[in-house]
């Protein structure tokens, strides 16, 4: 099913697409954001989010989540390319009782991360989870998965089945029409996976993910 938790959050940014390719070296940009690493995360906006810090912008989304899932104390969930932690330390606030588990390929954000989660965050690829078929209740990845080359989506879209039980949303970049594709092109330093939204959900079908996800379009 098609659920949007997040277009909201992303609409209240403003973006110079024209300018994030004229003023800068895009190439060099995306050598640099996908080390993972300080540049990604803490550096200069024109590499990715020039200083990714804890503002409770993940509050209200968390919240939504909580809601809709309906997530209780002792229910496990995973968060698939958690960066810092924030989402997980917003839900794990909301409900405390809950155990959460995050797993990013960022060695640089699982250091940085919100002291709060910080134990519960794991380093490694989506391809392949360190995790046990059908351990949690829960499974998210928020502006993740179209960072991955198809072969590897495929695989982790796969992964994804096999760790979650009934209960998962996925948030991917995609678009609708040719301005939201160069929109996107032109915004993106780390994409892999351009894919409109009719191909995602072909893409799911092949891989027979059942569970729930939301679109970010670049307008």
């Amino acid at each position: 099913m098609e659920i949007d938790f997040i277009t909201d959050n992303h609409k209240k940014t403003k973006r110079d697409y024209l300018g994030r390719v004229n003023k800068i070296n895009k190439s060099e940009a995306a050598i640099k954001a996908k080390k993972w690493d300080y540049d990604y995360w803490d550096g200069s906006r024109d590499i990715n989010y020039g200083g990714y810090h804890y503002d409770g912008r993940w509050k209200p989304i968390a919240k939504r989540i909580v809601d809709f899932y309906k997530i209780k104390g002792g229910q496990k969930i995973l968060d698939i390319g958690c960066g810092k932690g924030f989402l997980l330390y917003e839900i794990k606030k909301q409900v405390p009782e809950a155990i959460i588990r995050g797993l990013d390929i960022s060695n640089y954000a699982i250091k940085n991360a919100k002291e709060e989660v910080k134990n519960y965050l794991d380093q490694g690829n989506a391809n392949k989870l360190p995790y046990k078929d059908k351990e949690f209740d829960l499974i998210l990845s928020i502006n993740t998965l179209h960072n991955l080359y198809c072969f590897d989506l495929f695989f982790a879209l796969k992964e994804i089945e096999r760790v979650g039980k009934e209960k998962k949303y996925i948030c991917i970049e995609s678009y609708r029409n040719e301005v939201e594709k160069v929109n996107l092109l032109y915004w993106q330093v780390t994409c892999e996976s351009f894919f409109n939204t009719e191909e995602w959900e072909w893409i799911f079908k092949q891989t027979n993910y059942k569970g729930d996800h939301s679109f970010i379009y670049f307008e």
